[in-house]
């Protein structure tokens, strides 16, 4: 509001009224000079970015051509899809006719679809019992326990096998609990009979888990180390002084720090619930049974590409994407509501 200036002592007349800035507009041009500050012109980003933006340019070209555009493909889905009507396999969409939701309908009418379904949520269970875990303890076994020098031998010794194809660990296993392997001949030597748990339809869901541990526990135990790489030694030091042993420390020290990434690897194994492999079970399939090791990626693979019923694939691969999708955006609810942030923020 404008001051009422006052008459001075000597009778001199008084200086001219001064107004005085509102908060609005003081505000405003504060806001303006802000952005005048901080607005960067685009060909001073370039110059300033273009090293960054050309560096990603091949990894956002692989992502469009192998992750996005793939995913036009999902028509064929809702067609008759035939590939010879056409020369090529891309002119064959335009050409292939339409079926609606005709094979959405045959795939909740199929029996093997179901027994694929039931095998992957069963070992997507297993999974998240028996895997899920095992990094997290042997993070903190390594982490408290073990000295540093010993510490990164042996987390050099359980991430080697992260590197090795499913095939090598198949025939490593093979070479294990085999027919012919270790454990068999040993046993045949000392008088008892053999085993050929590769062979084994009822126990097959636990050997898988157990190769998934194997081969993929080394790269959580680097995940959760490098989290708690990032707690201060005060907290530890602190809760010591209190009189918090290790177990307690562990506990509402150790723990705690690791919530944010079980969180965010929780969601995420959650949204990969029906890919709990196609490799792995493809590679032993003969040897079990397609009842026992049958999943939905194998599923998919033996009716699209042996059979040759693209239509059929195509439509149970876009119903297992787009449950996927949406578990990822439930678990990551669930994240929020317990107060973690999850695959992103709120």
């Amino acid at each position: 509001m404008p001051t009422t200036a006052r008459s001075r002592p000597d009778g001199s007349p008084p200086p001219a009224a001064v107004e005085e800035p509102t908060a609005a507009v003081a505000a405003a041009a504060e806001d303006r000079g802000t952005r005048r500050v901080g607005k960067v012109p685009w060909r001073v980003r370039w110059r300033r970015d273009r090293t960054l933006i050309l560096m990603t340019l091949p990894v956002i070209l692989l992502l469009l051509i192998f992750n996005y555009v793939p995913l036009l493909g999902n028509v064929v889905a809702f067609q008759d899809y035939d590939p010879y009507v056409s020369n090529n396999g891309i002119t064959a969409i335009f050409h292939s006719p339409w079926v609606g939701v005709e094979q959405f309908s045959r795939m909740l009418d199929d029996p093997l679809f179901w027994d694929a379904t039931q095998n992957t949520i069963v070992l997507f269970l297993l999974q998240l019992v028996f895997f899920f875990p095992v990094p997290i303890a042997l993070a903190l076994v390594i982490n408290s326990v073990i000295r540093p020098r010993v510490r990164a031998v042996a987390q050099a010794i359980m991430y080697l096998p992260h590197f090795f194809s499913w095939v090598l660990v198949v025939t490593v296993f093979q070479q294990i609990l085999g027919g012919a392997g270790i454990i068999a001949q040993t046993l045949e030597k000392h008088g008892y009979s053999g085993f050929d748990l590769m062979t084994d339809a009822d126990l097959f869901k636990y050997l898988v888990v157990g190769q998934a541990v194997w081969k993929d526990a080394g790269w959580g135990i680097i995940v959760f180390l490098a989290a708690l790489s990032a707690v201060s030694t005060d907290l530890y030091e602190a809760a010591a002084m209190d009189g918090a042993g290790r177990w307690r420390r562990m506990w509402h020290v150790t723990l705690p720090a690791l919530r944010p990434v079980i969180a965010l690897l929780l969601v995420l194994r959650v949204g990969d619930a029906l890919s709990v492999g196609f490799e792995q079970f493809l590679l032993q399939r003969y040897a079990v049974g397609a009842g026992a090791s049958e999943v939905l990626d194998t599923y998919v693979w033996n009716v699209g590409i042996q059979n040759g019923d693209f239509s059929y694939a195509a439509a149970v691969g876009l119903v297992k994407g787009v449950i996927g999708v949406c578990l990822v955006l439930g678990a990551n609810k669930v994240a929020h509501l317990l107060g973690e942030q999850g695959v992103y923020k709120k």
